[in-house]
């Protein structure tokens, strides 16, 4: 469920070449000492006191009997430096939260577009597009939709439904189809296109020929996205955007108030050129004081449910068609083998049962560390092999209640292993909660509450026996990181209430009262 926006800069020039490098020191590691005092740590934890420096948690204390002011708490564990003193009140702190899989171009764009998420036709949704062309006639200014889902609409899109003379572009909600009217065809030279209607990588390409917003205006709408994550505890993102996204953080953190640490991925076709320069996955960004770090390699198996493109063992149902196979065994393993050669992982987009089988063959194959995204409906005898070391299923559980119908529809009989996150932490596999924003909002609550109750409205539960439990759906949501321990960076959420003893329409909407990055405050509404 990825695709591409047009990218905003050209490719990485010569003089970046030295573009990674250690982790360098943080701005929050000059910042004064902080204590966190009265927190609760963890869920349902004692009442403790947090000791921040240099950026970490130094300690997590029980308060010393006699203990009456803050240098006598902070004795031992600090040099005499400036330290701030916050009472918590009994607020819970967790680690902060990651979204594993952001398009952060697409969601800084869909935050601004037309909604089309309503849309139960196509001439509805052209209906919600038409009150937003300029009275005044046509211009140049194109007018973009997202979130149309047509996999059970009764009628089809088409360019004749869209004002001929008008720029409109409307994008599904998968990202894996853009549908555009007679003048935005033309736009990107393809006004002789039958239908308007474009998959796969006639979309991807359709989207980077549209003429982009001016690149100051979207690093701002992408830097504004990071400041809102934070103020639901979000601490970091890993980027997915098919673009040169190393080059584009750095300018962004260097030009934009950023408030998430990011990775940035490198899409497929910049391979050779991100091994010329040297990255490496998980390499700090020179220049970035630790904030930015190189991602994986992301690469293709397959398409989507909701564009019955995702490869399959069965076909679809009335089409005798399996999917679509962007990227045959033997190619993907080469690829995958090229990139870890050079210490990159492969992160490959696998949505089908027999896409993620040809993705499970190709990391045995290879042996590499790495990444399959999405992983939705996968073969029985498959759950064991995702838990090979080293490799991580990103999944984004949002969308089983998003595409349950859909599901029921094109994968009838076989949703029992659809979004099947509990059969694989049983499995032993790792899993790392992302949004696909914008396919989902940039909100791993949504995800975190879908995850424990397999449902986002009064619809009883889809398939409940796949649930899993709060414990594991945070860890799954903050990289793995399931306490506050002694020694780790200082990213950390502070919630009003404890989130076990929320009910689950409060899960999807908890009071953050403040979030941190190594230390430093990018949200903050307590002490």
């Amino acid at each position: 469920m990825s695709s591409p926006s047009a990218p905003s800069t050209p490719p990485v020039p010569p003089s970046l070449s030295s573009v990674v490098s250690p982790p360098a020191p943080s701005a929050s590691e000059e910042r004064p000492g902080l204590v966190l005092r009265n927190a609760r740590v963890g869920l349902r934890g004692p009442l403790r006191h947090i000791l921040i420096t240099g950026g970490r948690v130094a300690a997590v204390l029980d308060e010393p009997p006699g203990c009456t002011e803050i240098g006598d708490l902070t004795a031992g564990h600090t040099r005499g430096g400036a330290v701030e003193d916050v009472d918590l009140e009994g607020a819970t702190v967790l680690p902060g939260l990651w979204d594993a899989h952001v398009h952060s171009v697409q969601w800084a764009q869909a935050r601004r577009r037309i909604d089309l998420g309503g849309a139960r036709s196509a001439r509805e949704a052209v209906e919600l597009v038409l009150p937003h062309l300029r009275p005044s006639g046509p211009t140049s200014e194109v007018i973009m939709g997202y979130g149309f889902r047509d996999a059970l609409w009764a009628d089809v899109p088409d360019r004749s439904l869209l004002p001929e003379a008008h720029p409109v572009v409307l994008i599904s909600n998968d990202l894996h189809t853009a549908w555009l009217s007679g003048a935005a065809l033309a736009l990107i030279g393809r006004g002789d296109h039958p239908t308007g209607v474009l998959r796969e990588s006639e979309c991807y390409n359709a989207l980077v020929a549209l003429p982009p917003p001016p690149r100051e205006l979207l690093d701002r709408w992408v830097a504004e996205s990071t400041v809102a994550a934070a103020r639901i505890g979000v601490t970091g993102m890993l980027d997915f955007e098919l673009a040169d996204n190393v080059t584009d953080w750095l300018r962004r953190f260097r030009e934009q108030e950023v408030a998430v640490r990011v990775a940035c991925s490198i899409p497929r076709s910049g391979l050779d050129e991100a091994i010329a320069h040297g990255l490496r996955t998980g390499d700090a960004v020179a220049g970035s004081g630790g904030w930015l770090e190189v991602g994986p390699v992301k690469m293709f198996v397959d398409g989507s449910l909701n564009t019955r493109t995702a490869y399959c063992d069965d076909p679809y149902p009335g089409s005798g068609e399996r999917g679509r196979l962007e990227t045959p065994p033997d190619e993907l393993a080469a690829i995958m083998e090229h990139a870890a050669r050079h210490g990159l992982h492969p992160a490959v987009h696998a949505i089908g049962d027999l896409a993620s089988s040809i993705a499970l063959d190709a990391f045995e194959r290879v042996g590499c560390p790495g990444r399959i995204e999405h992983a939705q409906l996968v073969r029985a005898g498959d759950f064991a092999r995702f838990a090979r070391p080293g490799l991580v299923a990103g999944v984004q559980p949002a969308h089983a209640p998003d595409d349950r119908e859909v599901a029921d529809t094109h994968w009838c009989g076989r949703t029992a292993r659809a979004f099947a996150y509990a059969d694989l932490l049983a499995a032993g596999a790792t899993l790392e909660l992302g949004s696909d924003a914008p396919v989902a909002p940039l909100d791993p609550w949504d995800g975190i509450a879908s995850a424990v109750t397999r449902t986002d409205d009064e619809r009883p539960p889809w398939h409940p026996e796949q649930v899993i439990s709060l414990q594991d759906a945070l860890a799954a949501a903050s990289r793995g990181r399931s306490a506050v321990w002694e020694g780790e960076p200082a990213d950390l959420m502070i919630l009003e209430r404890d989130p076990s003893l929320l009910a689950p329409g409060e899960l999807r909407r908890p009071s953050v009262l403040g979030t941190l990055v190594g230390g430093r405050w990018t949200h903050r509404t307590v002490g």
